[in-house]
């Protein structure tokens, strides 16, 4: 089991869970039955970032794109997330999870809408982690929509164009009020974003593994979390800056 440094934890872990399709067409499956399998690594990601004490958890659980795949297997996806909704909301209550979503939920069917709320609705008073999840979401879209939402605040005279700054576009974003994520991870080996939180990493430190996400559990995720813990985080200054600034917060 890999050691994990519970002081040194990232608040915020981001992933974009790729992967379940091809973990079936390798096994002869249909690609739903990646999706299926896929739910158990959430359940048991989930579950070990509540006990470690990681904060917040986001998921990319469907995105802007994904509407373009088969509807069948759209048709399917939806089901699932309404079942694990159903199926999750003791555990989340038990281990005191808040649950948030964030996208354009106006294109989920009526009933995911209605299942996505009132599970919200039901966990808003949980402390014990929060965890995120990105459906119907895009990157692009989600900061189009801030600048047009702050676009009508300028036309409105309610703020000038000087009173933009980085500040005011967080504030317009999905994720208001929640910490950038600190450790971004993605399954399945594709270096790429994939359109995912695209203003909210600009310093997030990303780890890329092979391991398809039906196939990643605890022990994955633990050797992320290791990996982002032998990491030394910049944020654009010198090794010899932050090693002053850790040599000051040690005194």
């Amino acid at each position: 089991m890999v050691a994990i440094d519970k002081e040194r934890l990232p608040r915020h872990v981001a992933i974009i869970m790729d992967g379940n399709g091809r973990w079936a067409t390798q096994r002869g499956l249909a690609r739903i039955a990646g999706h299926r399998r896929g739910k158990d690594s959430v359940r048991e990601v989930v579950e070990a970032a509540r006990r470690l004490g990681v904060e917040y958890l986001s998921l990319y659980a469907f995105s802007t794109e994904n509407w373009q795949r088969p509807r069948d297997e759209v048709s399917a996806l939806m089901r699932f997330l309404r079942h694990y909704l159903a199926a999750e909301m003791k555990r989340m209550m038990k281990n005191g999870i808040r649950l948030l979503a964030i996208g354009n939920l106006r294109r989920l069917p009526r009933q995911v809408q209605a299942d996505l709320r009132a599970t919200i609705e039901d966990t808003k008073h949980n402390t014990g982690m929060t965890v995120i999840l990105a459906v119907s979401y895009g990157g692009r879209e989600e900061l189009t929509d801030a600048m047009r939402a702050i676009a009508r605040r300028v036309e409105r005279g309610e703020i000038a164009p000087a009173d933009v700054d980085e500040d005011l576009v967080a504030s317009c974003l999905g994720t208001a009020g929640i910490p950038d994520p600190d450790l971004l991870i993605r399954t399945s080996g594709e270096m790429r974003i994939s359109n995912f939180l695209l203003w909210q990493i600009a310093y997030t430190e990303i780890y890329v593994t092979d391991t398809l996400w039906p196939d990643f559990r605890e022990p994955q995720f633990l050797e992320a979390l290791s990996q982002f813990q032998s990491r030394e985080r910049r944020f654009g200054r010198t090794g010899e800056q932050t090693e002053r600034e850790h040599l000051r917060a040690a005194h």
